[in-house]
């Protein structure tokens, strides 16, 4: 376009034929009339009839600053990075191996591409591999995944944890089969009162025995009583 101003074409023709090719439609019999008529090189109207695609430029522009802004981050505030990583680009997720150790990552990792490399591997394994390689990333440089947190998780999204910036607070939606909605009853009902009991977290949230039971295997509900009622022995 602003190569067919510099030829004196006018700005609605500039435009249109600019549209036109870098959408891979070349020249219409008239556009290529009036390129001619302001002398347009003959190679140049050549090149926009075989062109297919071209990038736009303000689009070009607005990844550069994405990319500034994700390096940014990534310096100087990975916490803030690694939490909007997971929360976003992630879509699957093997917590019991996120909140391990540098070396446990990577061994999984290792399990997980042998399987890819025999294309063996399934989409949500090879998922996890991409989650578990930035993982492995971040717990290189220092930072680390907790467990979920009753109390401090949110529903849908990674936090950093308040009381150390070096720790991620993975959300409740992580847990496989915990739906989004089932995450929001939690923060909802925590948001009136603690929790009593797993029997008090049944009831006040849609969470289903299978979830509390997942939940309590991976240590979630420790320190809370099975029921309401208390023991006196």
């Amino acid at each position: 376009m602003s190569t067919l101003l510099g030829y004196k074409l006018e700005p609605l023709d500039s435009f249109n034929i600019m549209e036109h090719v870098r959408k891979g439609k070349g020249l219409t019999p008239d556009e290529e009339e009036k390129m001619l008529a302001h002398d347009v090189p003959k190679w140049y109207i050549d090149s926009c009839k075989k062109i297919k695609y071209m990038f736009p430029k303000a689009h070009a522009v607005a990844y550069c600053i994405m990319a500034v802004r994700v390096a940014w981050f990534k310096v100087y505030h990975p916490e803030f990075y690694y939490v909007s990583y997971f929360s976003l680009r992630c879509d699957a997720y093997e917590l019991s191996t996120m909140i391990k150790d540098a070396d446990s990552i990577y061994a999984r990792m290792q399990e997980l591409m042998t399987k890819i490399n025999a294309r063996e591997a399934n989409k949500k394994e090879k998922d996890i591999f991409d989650t578990l390689e930035v993982c492995y990333e971040m717990v290189s440089r220092g930072y680390r995944m907790l467990n979920i947190d009753l109390y401090k998780s949110l529903a849908t999204e990674f936090r950093v944890n308040p009381d150390n910036n070096h720790e991620i607070i993975p959300p409740f939606k992580v847990l496989d089969g915990l739906g989004d909605n089932v995450a929001e009853s939690i923060v909802a009902a925590r948001r009136e009162r603690d929790f009593l009991s797993k029997e008090d977290l049944a009831e006040r949230t849609q969470l289903s025995n299978t979830l509390i039971k997942k939940l309590d295997d991976i240590g979630v509900l420790k320190g809370l009583d099975d029921s309401n009622q208390m023991s006196l022995f």
